[in-house]
């Protein structure tokens, strides 16, 4: 029935079913039962049958559901409680010998009222059985002074039960308590008897319906909560044929829909002939062309990705018929660039959007990364807060010298940039194709208080929506990170278990190695009216460039498009000269003074902030490429006439003959302003020149290392950050960097040089001219990245592994009450040291940073946006053979200094305050000094044995060749079939029950590889994967059976306790 009293539906049973029990499990779900073997489920929305579950004791008079079970009271007195998903008997109770009459759940206490078998026959039981869901085993019983039959919780301050007679008395106590005779209240019925009783959700109203169809509510106040959303009762209107209201024709509010009009076949006043009115409905806004170009078929239905321009389910109507603009209705651009143009128009080239991982059931592992990346180099991935500097971190590991020398550099910083950027490098270095993750980088970023104060780190609701202006956001990061691990390589004194960075041969005496590539010294000179002159030197890691403002600046710019070498613009923006107040020492006041800036030496990189952050800058770059076009149209054209319009067709027989320059297309002519190689060379007065320099160049004037002896020097363009303008997605950032040789001989065996796409994990190759394109209307440019020739020819770009046996010694721990009784775990000895080929036990436990982002959509299923961020807490190393099999040599607790949502205790076994050092009692370490321990041991060559390692080493951030990887998971794995707990496997094969109450790393480890040397006993060392095969048949069968869950334990030890290893105990 609806809220009004009207019926919505009527739903037939068979004549033969006798039903007594309804149970609403959901909004649209209904169970019910009654004296027959079995129990229907029927769906309120389709109003059909959907299940029908076989009981196995018949008779299900009352049903009752919580977040565990379904409890169903049968009339034999039983009361069996069912899996809420297969509806299978997990527990029964035999409450009463007679029959059951009510019972109730509330928390863990179930509560039941019957009636027991007695000579005369059934006789009312005055003990309500009480049962502990936890134990699944009965309490004390709790004697009543009434005859019970119904029976409530009325959870309030104390979990209280109203037990109610039939005869109408009531009585209120505690399931644990005792009975009180005082406590008994009368309820007066109409009838003789009371039929049922029910209390509100609210708890604040107890109904009472009797024998003579009468209803007697009860209530704490006058107007009380019938539940949480309470609204008042819509009963039925009353009819009104008998009393209508009169109607007053001058009220244009009046509803004239208050007169019940009779059913007639005559025409209506209403109905207008068709000469004098014409149907006039409302127009359908036009379907986005975004979603008509994506949309796919699947017979007459068309699905497309939402492209999130409007809000979910909103869709803006014009009333007026007058407004022409209501057909090409857009979207405003955000982007200050373009804001007059169409954004239809200037549509972003797929491989240069933004791109998402999707996220299933198993997170990342059924992602096809490769789809996006087909070569040998490792992308980011982009779901890590403030990954916005993805495509920069690749530009500096394309830097050859700065890859080097940032792996050859470690420091005992806990949260040092160039230590982490080393890790990360590294890698990047092992990866085949493989994402990696910047998540330890950006940590130690997000704990620089230089970052948080220049505005570097951005909130996660402005990085997802776009809010942030991610071109001056990447280029003040560029300027920051030059000057951190600057910084950081200054630090010149390393201790000795650091030692292998100070035998780098890039390091000097007072000055850092990224000071050697990227500074440039200057001189600043402060002219004042008076002719008293100021110099002072100084040093600059980058430039930014400044464009001319008006025809007094030097350079032949105005806006009737004059041509305006980038040359010309990068000399003033280098030899920046302006006009400012500044102090007078002769004058002894503020003056105007002219300050101008003359280049000492020349940096070997040479790093520009492009600075194109309004309409201003934008257009400038737009106009020089248009004048560069037509100027490179003339110079291509030769002979022909300039009034022949030239087609793709005519440009190839423009290529000259074998030996010579190939003429460039049409296409990779247009939006080209910046050059791919630019001359320096600084005269004699401390002066600089500077032009673009082509290959034309070279040859007329022959190799440009020659001319380095005069101070000529030649820098050819390494890498170009742009921005990307996407109203859709709020824009991006993605990098085109040139590849040298050696990484391609690193990687793919080859020697060439190759111009590609970095769009976080997506990479691709591209042609150079597309490099130095920018569509001003969706790509700005950023940063540009020019490098001198023949540079890796100045520099040692060997790496010597700077992290030595030392780090695997023992350590103090962080935490101020850690004991040596606490101690967990017994440090390696010098005879102990690991060789290549030794088995290693690893585990670790996480605790989550930020909770999982996920939507529901509109069929239901969930979609996850943005995965939980965990952060590794525990890390425990154990033992794989000698003497001390078994007993862990790293078992370490990591210190962090961000907030914590979940510690996930039940199965981390991490409780709050075991990584506060001020409280903690274990042996508690900072992330890095872990970290190198498992450097060590993989760099050492050592084979990790655990169970679900690929998790583990992706929150760890560890990259790990897979032949040094030994995962129970998948040894005991059939293809297409279900993984399988360590848990359940360590039952099966071991006879262990581990994982109790909580999870322990230790066990875990210990059990793994007790489970790798079963694996070998059962494949004889892999020989006989038939046989194994057989095993594991066995395994998913037994599995089957009993739905993967280990027997309950019955008095049994834990194997961390066991006898097995004497000496972890001896602690």
């Amino acid at each position: 029935m609806a809220r009004g009293g009207l019926i919505i539906f009527d739903y037939l049973l068979d004549e033969s079913e006798d039903m007594h029990s309804l149970l609403l499990t959901d909004s649209s779900m209904l169970l019910v039962g009654g004296l027959q073997n079995h129990i229907l489920e029927i769906d309120l929305n389709t109003v059909q049958e959907t299940q029908k579950y076989a009981v196995e004791t018949p008779g299900v008079a009352i049903m009752r559901q919580t977040n565990r079970f379904f409890f169903c009271g049968h009339t034999s007195g039983k009361i069996s409680l069912r899996d809420l998903r297969t509806f299978k008997v997990e527990h029964e109770f035999d409450a009463f010998s007679g029959s059951l009459s009510d019972f109730d759940v509330h928390g863990n206490l179930l509560a039941s009222c019957g009636f027991s078998s007695r000579l005369t026959g059934l006789a009312c039981d005055r003990f309500l059985k009480v049962y502990d869901l936890r134990m699944m085993r009965a309490i004390t019983p709790l004697q009543v002074h009434v005859d019970p039959a119904f029976l409530r919780f009325i959870p309030t301050y104390t979990s209280r039960l109203a037990i109610i007679s039939q005869s109408g008395q009531c009585q209120f106590c505690e399931p644990t308590g005792l009975a009180n005779p005082a406590d008994i209240f009368h309820v007066n019925p109409v009838g003789p008897l009371l039929m049922t009783f029910d209390v509100s959700a609210s708890k604040q109203a107890l109904a009472f319906g009797d024998s003579e169809g009468c209803v007697h509510l009860w209530t704490d106040s006058p107007e009380p909560s019938f539940n949480p959303y309470s609204r008042e009762t819509e009963f039925a209107l009353p009819c009104l044929v008998d009393s209508l209201p009169p109607l007053d024709w001058s009220q244009d509010l009046l509803p004239l829909s208050l007169i019940p009009v009779p059913l007639t076949t005559d025409t209506l006043l209403s109905d207008w002939p068709a000469a004098n009115s014409a149907p006039a409905p409302r127009r359908a806004p036009p379907v986005d062309a975004e979603i008509l170009r994506t949309m796919k078929k699947v017979g007459f239905i068309g699905y497309a990705p939402n492209p999130r321009t409007r809000l979910r389910n909103q869709i803006p109507y014009r009333l007026k018929e007058s407004d022409s603009e209501f057909d090409s209705f857009s979207k405003v651009t955000e982007s200050p660039i373009g804001r007059e143009e169409e954004p239809h128009l200037h549509m972003v080239s797929k491989k240069y959007r933004k791109v998402t991982i999707k996220y299933s059931k198993l997170g990342l592992e059924d992602f096809d990364f490769k789809h996006y990346n087909k070569t040998l180099f490792a992308g980011l991935e982009p779901h890590i807060p403030n990954a916005y500097c993805n495509c920069m971190i690749q530009v500096l590991y394309f830097l050859e010298p700065v890859r080097c020398l940032i792996q050859n550099h470690l420091c005992q910083k806990e949260f040092c940039l160039a230590c982490e950027l080393g890790f990360l490098f590294h890698m990047l270095d092992l990866s085949r194709g493989d994402p990696c993750q910047g998540s330890n980088f950006l940590r130690a970023f997000r704990t620089i208080p230089e970052a948080s104060a220049l505005g570097l780190i951005l909130a996660d609701s402005d990085e997802a929506s776009g809010k942030g202006n991610l071109a001056r956001l990447i280029q003040r990061w560029n300027r920051f990170i030059l000057t951190q691990l600057h910084q950081d390589m200054q630090e010149l004194e390393v201790p000795q278990a650091y030692r292998g960075a100070a035998s780098s041969s890039f390091c000097s005496s007072g000055d850092s190695v990224i000071g050697q590539l990227f500074s440039c010294e200057m001189e600043n000179c402060s002219l004042c009216r008076c002719g008293s002159e100021t110099v002072r030197a100084s040093s600059t890691l980058l430039f930014t460039l400044s464009y001319p403002e008006g025809s007094n600046s030097g350079i032949p710019y105005n806006k009737t498009g004059k041509n305006c070498d980038f040359a010309q613009v990068l000399k003033r923006s280098i030899c920046l000269e302006q006009n400012t107040q500044a102090w007078c020492d002769n004058c002894e006041k503020y003056q105007p003074t002219i300050q101008t800036r003359n280049i000492r030496h020349l940096p070997d990189i040479l790093v520009i902030n492009c600075e194109v952050n309004s309409l201003k800058e934008a257009d400038f770059w737009r106009m020089q490429a248009d004048v560069a076009f037509k100027m490179a149209i003339k110079k291509h054209s030769g002979e022909i006439s300039k009034n022949t319009e030239l087609a793709l067709a005519d440009w190839k027989e423009l290529g000259s003959p074998e030996g010579m320059l190939r003429c460039p297309s049409i296409e990779e002519l247009k939006n080209v302003w910046l050059p791919f190689s630019i001359r320096m060379k600084l005269t004699k007065n401390k002066g600089l020149d500077v032009c673009n320099w082509t290959d034309g160049d070279e040859m007329q004037w022959g190799p440009a290392r020659a001319e380095e002896e005069h101070g000529v020097y030649v820098y050819d363009l390494m890498a170009t950050v742009v921005h990307i303008l996407d109203s859709r997605t709020g824009g991006s950032l993605v990098a085109h960097i040139k590849v040298g040789e050696t990484y391609h001989q690193r990687k793919e065996g080859v020697t060439h040089q190759q111009w590609y796409l970095f769009n976080d994990f997506l990479i691709e190759p591209i042609d150079k001219h597309e490099a130095v394109q920018f569509d001003m209307n969706w790509k700005v440019p950023a940063i540009l990245y020019y490098t001198k020739r023949n540079l890796n020819s100045k520099y040692n770009l060997n790496i010597k592994n700077p992290i030595e046996a030392s780090v695997l010694m023992a350590e103090a721990s962080l935490a101020r009450k850690q004991r040596k009784t606490h101690t967990t775990f017994i440090p390696l000895m010098l005879n102990e040291m690991p060789q290549v080929g030794d088995l290693v036990g690893l585990d670790a436990e996480f605790v989550t940073l930020n909770e999982e982002e996920a939507e529901l959509r509109s069929d239901g299923t969930k979609s996850t946006i943005k995965p939980s961020q965990m952060s590794v807490a525990r890390i425990t190393c154990v033992r794989g053979q000698g003497p001390n099999e078994g007993i862990p040599f790293i078992d370490d607790y990591i210190s962090t200094q961000e907030q914590v949502v979940d510690y996930l205790t039940q199965y981390s076994g991490i409780k709050p305050g075991d990584l506060d050092a001020k409280i903690s009692s274990k042996h508690l370490t900072t992330l890095k000094s872990t970290y190198l321990k498992l450097r060590f041991l993989i760099d050492i060559g050592v084979k990790f044995v655990g169970h679900g390692l690929q998790k583990d080493f992706r929150v760890i951030n560890l990259m790990v060749p897979k032949d040094q990887v030994l995962d129970t998971v998948y040894l005991f794995h059939m293809p297409r079939k279900r993984m399988i707990s360590l848990r359940f496997l360590a039952w099966y094969f071991l006879d262990l029950k581990i994982q109790g109450e909580t999870h322990d790393s230790i066990e875990d480890a210990r059990t793994a590889l007790q489970l790798y040397q079963k694996y070998l006993e059962l494949s004889k060392n892999g020989t006989e994967p038939e046989s194994f095969h057989k095993v594991l048949k066995g395994l998913y069968e037994k599995g089957r059976k009993m739905d993967w869950k280990v027997p309950e334990p019955e008095g049994q030890t834990s194997p961390k306790n066991a006898a097995v290893f004497p000496s972890v105990l001896a602690l």
